[in-house]
């Protein structure tokens, strides 16, 4: 029987332990008869051949940087029919060098929103604040989001700059605070899919680090996530 071929790419900034993370849903994939590559870089974008037979690409990629090729092979073997999925910072705060990386993915990371200046310490749990995920009518039926109602969650809660082309099943909205520059409340995608040539995008921002993994709510999306997102 062929095997599905998935690729991993994980690596960038270490706080969103993309080891970790990325071993948490390589069983999930290999349960469902993927062949799973992992790569530290995204040099094997540039692999067109080998892109040619990819699935599905997870990518685990906080910041970083990406070279031209690279980008190119990704967004061709994307309009191709090669899945492309993710989580947080891993896809939605990746190669900040790339314009026509953000053209494919839909959607960028601005901020986490903290908490009071006073309470803070230097930490990551600076940015931890409590917020909702928001399930929209499209969420109902989806088959990443089906049975799946509104949650609460204590992580970071990205605020997203995004264009019009995701399909969003799930916001999140920013509160106005006291502290904060921003007069009224901002709403940011955090479940959003796109469709890029014969290829499908998939992108959650939960997901900050394992405890917010692990959240049996953010975890069964992302394993429908990959799922759906595959070839």
């Amino acid at each position: 029987m062929h095997r599905r071929q998935a690729l991993v790419v994980r690596g960038g900034w270490d706080g969103h332990q993309p080891v970790e993370a990325t071993e948490l849903f390589i069983p999930h994939l290999q349960n469902h008869g993927y062949e799973v590559r992992v790569e530290e870089s995204p040099r094997v974008y540039a692999d067109a051949s080998f892109m040619a037979r990819v699935d599905l690409v997870v990518q685990c990629m906080t910041m970083s940087s990406i070279e031209e090729a690279e980008v190119q092979g990704l967004r061709a073997a994307v309009e191709a029919g090669t899945g492309l999925a993710g989580w947080h910072g891993g896809i939605a705060d990746s190669y900040r060098n790339s314009s026509d990386y953000l053209h494919l993915i839909g959607g960028q990371f601005a901020c986490h929103p903290g908490v009071r200046p006073a309470e803070r310490t230097g930490e990551q749990s600076d940015n931890y604040v409590p917020y909702t995920v928001n399930m929209l009518p499209a969420a109902a039926d989806h088959p990443i989001t089906r049975g799946i109602g509104d949650f609460e969650l204590v992580t970071e809660q990205y605020w997203v700059l995004c264009d019009d082309y995701i399909d969003v099943l799930a916001t999140t909205t920013q509160k106005v605070r006291d502290w904060d520059p921003w007069h009224r409340p901002v709403v940011s995608p955090a479940i959003w899919t796109r469709q890029w040539g014969q290829g499908r995008v998939f992108v959650a921002t939960p997901g900050h680090h394992m405890p917010v993994l692990k959240d049996p709510n953010v975890r069964t999306i992302i394993e429908r996530g990959l799922l759906w997102a595959s070839r």
